[in-house]
């Protein structure tokens, strides 16, 4: 696997574990060119998921762009990144075991809204802001006060 810090093509594997769930192996590496160290994840993918935005347009479903905006959410919050990553798992494996590969992104923003309700309000009301587009103050209050 290459290095993400001098993308040396060549890294030892110093640890292999399943991860909480075993829905995956998490492994430490060790970079022998710069001695970066850094964990990778291998998955199972049971089949090719596309992301059907409201433009129509289609795009293939990336685990790292959930992961991303999730971040953003729960930034400078005491979350554990296990339980993140226990999370991401959940909803990829809600979308995976769907009849249709094709889902709607509206389905995958309200999966990470139950998702983050349950983890952090903060960081729910962070991603909330976002997906339901507030523009004023007044939306935050209004969301804050239905929930």
């Amino acid at each position: 696997m290459r290095c993400p810090f001098c993308n040396n093509e060549e890294s030892q594997v110093k640890d292999s574990r399943p991860t909480e769930d075993n829905t995956a192996i998490r492994r430490r590496r060790l970079c022998g060119a710069c001695g970066g160290r850094f964990t990778s994840f291998e998955r199972i993918q049971f089949r090719e998921l596309s992301v059907l935005k409201c433009t129509g347009y289609k795009q293939l479903f990336e685990r790292e762009k959930l992961l991303r905006s999730i971040n953003i959410a729960t930034r400078k919050r005491n979350i554990d990144e296990e339980c993140i990553e226990l999370a991401i798992n959940k909803i990829v494996r809600q979308l995976e075991s769907r009849g249709d590969g094709d889902i709607p992104a509206t389905e995958i923003g309200a999966l990470v809204m139950d998702a983050l309700n349950g983890i952090d309000k903060i960081a729910y009301i962070r991603y909330a802001s976002v997906y339901k587009s507030f523009e004023e103050a007044d939306d935050f209050k209004d969301f804050i006060d239905s929930i």
